[in-house]
C-alpha cells in the first residue's frame, strides 16, 4: 500500500484538483453538520455518535476505537463511561483474549446508531439521482482514495 509520502502528488495549481477537494471539503462538511444535528436529537455528542456507530459495525477494544478516529484511549475511555451509564454500550471480554475489554452496542445501542444512520438524509436525495453504475463507479473511487486500512465493510 503507498503511503502518503510516496504517492504521487497532483501540481497544486491544478484547479480541477483544487475543486475537487473545495467539492469534497463541503460534503464531509454538511456530513457532519447533519451528523451533530441528528446525533443532538438522541442527546449524544458527535464523538458519542461516531463510536456507537463503530461500535455497532462490530464490537472494538478501546485501543482499536482510538485508532480509528484518531485519539487518545482516554478519550474513548470517557466516552464509553458515558455511553454505558446511558444503557447504549456495555464492555465484555473478548473471547480471543479474555484480558482484553471490547465495548459493544447493547441491543437499545443498536437502535439507535441505526436511527442515527437512517437520519442522515443529505447525501440520499442527491445520491438517489444517480444510476446505480455511477454510485458503484463513485463508491470505488472514494474507496481508491481511501486505501484498504480506511475501508468499511461492503454491504
Amino acid at each position: 500500500m503507498a503511503t502518503s509520502s510516496s504517492r504521487a502528488r497532483t501540481p497544486s495549481a491544478d484547479p480541477l484538483t483544487l475543486e475537487v477537494v473545495e467539492l469534497i471539503g463541503t460534503v464531509v462538511a454538511r456530513y457532519y453538520e447533519e451528523y451533530e444535528e441528528a446525533a443532538a436529537g438522541h442527546a449524544l455528542t458527535g464523538a458519542q455518535a461516531r463510536v456507537l456507530g463503530l461500535l455497532a459495525l462490530e464490537p472494538l477494544p478501546m485501543r482499536r476505537i482510538a485508532r480509528k478516529l484518531k485519539c487518545e484511549p482516554s478519550n474513548i475511555t470517557g466516552i464509553v463511561d458515558r455511553l454505558e451509564a446511558r444503557g447504549l454500550v456495555e464492555r465484555r471480554p473478548d473471547a480471543a483474549d479474555r484480558r482484553v475489554k471490547l465495548a459493544a452496542p447493547t441491543d437499545r445501542g443498536v437502535e439507535v446508531a441505526r436511527s442515527l444512520r437512517e437520519s442522515l438524509d443529505f447525501a440520499r436525495e442527491p445520491l438517489a439521482g444517480l444510476s446505480r453504475e455511477e454510485r458503484l463507479a463513485l463508491r470505488g473511487l472514494l474507496r481508491r482514495m481511501l486505501g484498504e486500512e480506511f475501508l468499511p465493510p461492503q454491504g
